[in-house]
C-alpha cells in the first residue's frame, strides 16, 4: 500500500492511495500509529486519492483519532461521496472531524 506523507509547519498529512482493506489495513495502521507516536502536533488524513475503505480501514482511522486524544488535532478531508457515505452510515462522521477539502481542514485545526 502506498501512503504519501507530507509535513509542513506542524501539520502531518497522510494521503492513502487507492484502497484500505483487510490486506492493506496493517500497513495503514502502522503508518498512522508511527505518526501519532512521533508526537506530530496535528494530523490530517487526506482521502482525495482513496477509492475504497473497508471496516478494517475505518478501525485504523478510529485508532488514530483515539490515540491523539485531541479531536481538533486529528482530522479527515477530501472524501469522495461514496467514501463519505461509509463514514456517515457507520456513525463515524458524528465523532470525527471531516472537512470537504484540505484548506478547510487546515483552517479548522488549531495552530501547532
Amino acid at each position: 500500500m502506498e501512503i504519501r506523507e507530507e509535513v509542513s509547519e506542524g501539520l502531518t498529512v497522510l494521503v492513502p492511495i487507492a484502497r484500505v482493506d483487510s490486506a492493506t489495513a496493517k500497513a495503514f495502521e502502522a503508518k498512522v500509529v508511527a505518526v501519532v507516536n512521533s508526537g506530530a502536533p496535528r494530523i490530517l488524513i487526506d482521502f482525495a486519492e482513496m477509492d475504497y475503505i473497508s471496516s478494517a480501514g475505518l478501525r485504523v482511522v478510529l485508532v488514530g483519532a483515539k490515540m491523539t486524544r485531541a479531536p481538533r488535532k486529528f482530522a479527515l478531508c477530501s472524501m469522495k461521496p461514496h467514501i463519505r457515505e461509509i463514514f456517515d452510515v457507520s456513525g463515524f462522521a458524528k465523532i470525527l472531524q471531516i472537512h470537504p477539502d484540505r484548506a478547510t481542514a487546515v483552517a479548522a485545526m488549531p495552530p501547532a
